[in-house]
């Protein structure tokens, strides 16, 4: 008997499971995700699901994680302080593909440097700026380095990298290293966003490993990467924008092996994001044009999924604007107030029924922080470091730790930091309201979806009578805005141009009418035409009325609360390489390679040597992975022209791919 462990790490609950010969789910157990120390949430649920399954940690042959801590991360803006070397680009680069958003402050050199297309040197790296910037402390976690045209020849990306190392200490990204294709913005900002990451994954990673030591589990640790395929726990520390959409990509492939669905839209939804992808033939679909997350499109292969920040933790806003007035969701996560009062009880409680003893509604009703031990602070302002030092190691009300206005914007700047965690009102609270919750604290969500429901619309009246009112408007506000999270992912797979984006599509008054299934004059009937496989903890609790909303047969399989750990341990190892060969002048055909360009005298030979360097690098990279029985394909892409009755060679990309099972510890 060959027994597999999956875990996931989420936003609010660490699954795990156990399955039995790839066949059969065994146990299965839920454990609150412990941000200030992730090791606590992966332990519980792991000795909970080893109870459970009645089985010896020594017997697991077999341990892989997936997790949505980097897809949360860059959703929510957190992640480490970062530095981006920028080599042979010019300043107002950084303002392509949102290099400067994605910086957000973080500092930025740009220097001399970079090749060219055919992967000569355009300019020499201005090495002695690059030292005498790093002499100064920025208080960087990690680097980025991108140079010009460094996928046609990466030898100033490879020279920076050694010259931070060695001064710094510190870890650095390189472009090249994370996609082979062109476009050196985008290439940048992928590599800014897997420095950011770093300190995180690694952290998430050794806490996991830890953990399933010290429980007994000897098997080897993977991780699953955003196209659902297995890595090794050293391949992600090292790239762990890689795993971006992780947790994501793992429920999409626990979905079709608990459903054995072909067509289906999969539907997931954890506390913090919301993620639909499309089923064809039983296959998920890779993006081609790079992961999206959040604002960001980064060059990472993943599945073509969209991801919205809609959970059930995410802040519950309210739209006091016009009469009747209303909320909105996300996309932040925040701690539910019910759970914070499990955690401190006493001055949650106190603190509402202050407040509810108020005359009139506060900015800042039931609303509670605390710092995350832990996270690396380097880099914060003054204010922002006497802020942390005030709100220490204690849980307290967000009204009484903001004495000014600007210290309200040095808060926001420690939470997308992930160095403060916010708590305030969500779905969760309002279905403890409504009783379709009962885990934590259901007093203390009542208490806050009173002082919710006190807020005033713009015609001056309460925006709810009573906090079960309150509470339905933010679940069916939950309906309403997962309806469009699936209709937007619909009209964006569809074949047929509609004309408008779809976004507007989703939400276009026709649209929603036809959900109304309007008859008057006109008779409107629209809806999905797939079924939707709802997976994610809660997703009984709110899925079935999003089911009836678009029309369509609503799946919720029996262990789909835990279909990311199950996607973890049922997929494959698979490793992709790609290289260009190019031609640069009649008769030379040049294969681009991490050594360097190697020029050869007829097309095939270029392409069967990059082929074959490709093949060893990609083999090597699944055996370290931890594959058996690999299995090598190769694609290729030759474009030619056509010249005086005879068809000139361009370019050709060539794409190995290397698959396997994860070798099983016996």
């Amino acid at each position: 008997m060959t027994l597999l462990l999956g875990v996931d790490t989420g936003g609010t609950y660490t699954d795990a499971v156990l399955i039995r010969d790839e066949r059969e789910v065994i146990a299965s157990a839920k454990a609150l995700t412990t941000r200030h120390d992730l090791a606590f949430g992966i332990g519980a649920a792991v000795a909970a699901v080893l109870a459970e399954g009645q089985v010896d940690a020594g017997e697991i042959g077999l341990a892989s994680l997936s997790t949505t801590l980097a897809t949360n991360a860059l959703v929510e803006g957190q992640g480490g302080r970062v530095g981006l070397i920028y080599i042979g680009f010019r300043e107002a680069d950084l303002a392509a593909h949102g290099l400067a958003e994605a910086l957000g402050g973080d500092p930025a050199l740009v220097i001399a440097g970079g090749h060219n297309h055919a992967g000569g040197e355009s300019t020499p790296l201005d090495k002695d700026t690059l030292l005498a910037w790093l002499e100064t402390d920025h208080g960087i976690s990690a680097f980025a380095v991108a140079s010009q045209f460094a996928t046609r020849n990466p030898a100033h990306e490879l020279a920076a990298a050694a010259i931070i190392r060695e001064v710094t200490g510190r870890p650095v990204s390189c472009s090249h290293h994370l996609s082979a294709r062109l476009n050196g913005p985008k290439r940048a900002l992928t590599a800014l966003l897997n420095a950011r990451l770093i300190g995180m994954i690694a952290r998430l990673i050794d806490k996991a490993e830890g953990k399933l030591r010290d429980l007994g589990v000897e098997a080897p640790l993977m991780v699953v990467r955003g196209d659902g395929a297995l890595i090794s726990a050293d391949q992600a520390r090292e790239r762990p924008i890689e795993t971006i959409l992780s947790g994501p990509a793992a429920s999409i492939v626990g979905a079709r092996w608990m459903t054995g669905a072909d067509h289906a839209l999969v539907s997931d939804i954890g506390g913090t994001t919301t993620d639909v992808a499309v089923l064809r033939d039983g296959r998920p679909a890779i993006d081609p044009a790079g992961a999206q997350v959040g604002p960001w499109r980064t060059m990472v292969e993943a599945v073509a999924m969209r991801t919205f920040g809609l959970g059930g933790d995410s802040e519950v806003h309210v739209r006091d604007e016009g009469l009747e007035g209303g909320v909105t969701l996300g996309p932040r996560r925040l701690i539910p107030i019910s759970l914070m009062a499990t955690e401190a009880p006493d001055l949650v409680h106190a603190v509402l029924e202050e407040q509810l003893r108020a005359a009139a509604p506060g900015e800042y009703d039931a609303r509670f922080l605390r710092a995350v031990s832990g996270v690396d602070g380097g880099g914060l302002s003054e204010r922002e470091a006497d802020l942390l030092v005030r709100i220490g190691d204690g849980v307290h009300p967000v009204g009484r730790m903001l004495k000014t206005r600007m210290e309200s914007q040095a808060l926001q700047r420690l939470v997308r930091r992930g160095l403060v965690q916010i708590a305030g009102v969500t779905p969760s609270d309002a279905s403890h309201v409504l009783g379709r919750l009962e885990a934590w604290d259901g007093e203390a969500a009542q208490k806050a979806l009173t002082l919710l429901a006190r807020k005033r619309t713009g015609s001056g009246n309460a925006l709810a009578r009573t906090p079960e009112d309150m509470a339905q408007m933010v679940v069916d506000r939950l309906t309403h805005q997962t309806s469009l999270a699936l209709l937007e992912t619909a009209f964006s797979e569809e074949d047929v141009d509609f004309g408008l984006p779809s976004v507007q599509l989703a939400a276009h008054v026709l649209m929603q009418k036809g959900l109304d299934q309007h008859a008057g004059l006109l008779r409107l009937n629209t809806g999905l035409a797939v079924p939707v496989i709802g997976l994610g903890a809660s997703a009984a609790s709110y899925y079935p009325a999003v089911g009836e909303r678009v029309h369509t047969h609503m799946i919720l399989p029996e262990h789909g609360g835990v279909a990311n750990a199950i996607g973890a341990v049922v997929g494959r190892v698979t490793i992709r390489r790609s290289g260009t060969v190019t031609s640069p002048a009649e008769g030379k055909y040049r294969v681009h390679l991490e050594t360097g360009p190697e020029d050869y005298a007829a097309p095939e030979v270029a392409m069967q040597a990059l082929q074959s360097a490709l093949e060893v690098e990609a083999r090597a990279e699944a055996e370290a992975a931890g594959a058996a029985d690999i299995h090598v394909t190769v694609s290729r892409d030759v474009k030619q022209a056509q010249a005086e009755a005879r068809q000139v060679f361009l370019e050709a990309e060539i794409t190995v791919e290397a698959s396997g099972r994860p070798r099983i510890a016996v």
